[in-house]
């Protein structure tokens, strides 16, 4: 094999003589898209989805602690129907006395009613 002499010049293009014509192949040129909604929607129906996901457990969240909430006051209700109980039956007495014409019992029942407080002697007592 025989080394070209690099060191020789090349002849450069004249400028008179003009380069070849080639046509260049052509480009592929996207038709103009319009603009799709598909992100904008997808994007909402998303946030949706997030939101509605968010509100369910902050509502099964509450509603345990409403329930947690719930047992612990029903010692304090029960405590209270009884007093209830007891006081109904207290005023049901004192305005059966006050009908059989104990004047003390006559005067509380009269300030008791003074005060919008009624009693019903006939009611019998609850059962807590």
């Amino acid at each position: 094999m025989v080394d070209a002499d690099l060191s020789a010049p090349t002849p450069a293009p004249t400028p008179s003589a003009p380069a070849p014509f080639r046509p260049r192949p052509p480009v592929a040129v996207a038709a103009p898209r319009g603009a799709s909604a598909f992100t904008p929607v997808l994007l909402l129906a998303l946030a949706l989805v997030a939101w509605l996901g968010f509100q369910a457990v902050q509502q099964v969240s509450e509603r345990r602690q409403l329930a947690l909430l719930e047992a612990n006051l029903e010692p304090q209700e029960q405590a209270a129907t009884k007093l209830r109980a007891a006081l109904d039956a207290v005023a049901s007495a004192t305005a059966k006395l006050a009908t059989n014409g104990n004047s003390t019992a006559r005067v509380l029942v009269e300030e008791l009613r003074k005060r919008g407080v009624t009693i019903n002697p006939a009611a019998a007592p609850k059962a807590p």
